[in-house]
């Protein structure tokens, strides 16, 4: 995929972007300042992930290794910024995003380290960087979670466009504010553009049901308030895992064609150019993208690993998943500004 064609407004958000210094002091590494260097075998990591995938992988990282940890939290996007902002004095050895896009942008910038081809060995080749300077650790897919006692699985369409029509009246739950949501929009409008994108939105504000996040929604759907929600798939995995797949009142739907409902989007991690450990953060991303690593991500979050020798135990079989093409790298529309607009003109934010 052509990562490198991402919006210009990244650069020039992480250029100015001013944070202020609570940010600095967020996680583990909070008694450090910005501009304070490393001790020996000591990662900084900065993580916009979960923080319960991000310390998974750092507990199971220091007992292989020997190699502490700290980690810094916030969001992906503040993070990228903040390691802009920082330069050469950052402390940060890696950076772990939800999101690809703040480590394109970083990588744009020259801020980013080469990693190491035994690490990038681990990961089929489109889920990284060309150049090396980034790498895929986890995949999520958008499904449709369903209650069969309220609809059956033969009632439910072909393409997650049908569910803006007004026979899925209060039958669908949606989360406008969630993020996975906005990049769905986002690659929406790179394929069908902007009107065709419109007019779904439209009518998903118009039958379906909003909620404030996605354990909310799935919850609608185990109660049977509604009886489908939007949503990843790592909601349904982790309550299963919990619970017990067969103690489940949702089922997961998978479209299986190509469609848009079907999209899939990564997390990565990066080596920080600034970093005084690049020897130990070499170390991480070769952890991290192994088996041991990446089953740790994997058994944190529900999420997919990108190592295809990696048990997901339970969940469907990453090779069997069927994700549109073209929208690991959205290009112009990877910052989300474009659907971010798009959901305020028609009223969902």
């Amino acid at each position: 995929m052509n990562v490198h064609t991402y919006a210009k407004k990244w650069a020039i958000a992480a250029a100015s972007v001013v944070l202020v210094g609570g940010l600095a002091a967020c996680g583990n590494g909070s008694d450090q300042s910005s501009g304070d260097k490393k001790e020996a075998h000591t990662l900084t990591i900065y993580s916009g992930q979960h923080k319960e995938v991000t310390d998974a992988l750092a507990k199971d990282f220091t007992k292989e290794t020997g190699i502490k940890v700290k980690v810094r939290e916030g969001s992906s996007n503040e993070l990228a910024h903040q390691v802009a902002e920082e330069g050469k004095n950052s402390p940060a050895d890696i950076i772990f995003t939800e999101e690809t896009a703040p480590l394109v942008m970083l990588g744009e910038q020259n801020l980013l380290e080469k990693t190491d081809s035994k690490a990038l060995g681990n990961v089929d080749k489109q889920y990284e960087d060309p150049d090396g300077k980034w790498v895929g650790l986890l995949a999520r897919s958008r499904v449709v979670a369903y209650n069969p006692k309220e609809v059956k699985e033969s009632e439910l369409p072909k393409s997650v466009f049908d569910f803006a029509k007004p026979e899925w009246k209060q039958k669908v739950a949606f989360v406008p504010t969630s993020g996975a949501f906005t990049n769905q929009i986002s690659a929406m409008i790179k394929l069908y553009g902007k009107d065709k994108t419109k007019d779904w939105l439209e009518g998903l504000q118009k039958y379906g049901k909003q909620y404030k996040n996605n354990k909310m929604a799935l919850d609608a759907v185990e109660k049977g308030e509604v009886g489908v929600a939007l949503i990843n798939n790592y909601y349904w995995d982790n309550e299963a895992k919990e619970k017990g797949a067969d103690n489940m009142n949702s089922k997961l739907y998978y479209f299986g064609n190509g469609d848009i409902g079907d999209m899939i989007s990564l997390s990565g991690a990066a080596i920080v150019k600034a970093s005084d450990n690049k020897k130990d953060a070499q170390k991480f991303m070769e952890f991290a993208t192994d088996v041991k690593g990446q089953q740790a991500l994997t058994e944190a979050s529900s999420q997919y690993p990108l190592n295809a020798n990696v048990d997901t135990k339970g969940m469907k079989p990453f090779s069997e998943l069927n994700p549109p093409k073209n929208t690991l790298d959205l290009g112009k529309y990877s910052d989300g500004e474009q659907a971010l607009e798009l959901l305020q003109e028609v009223g969902l934010l």
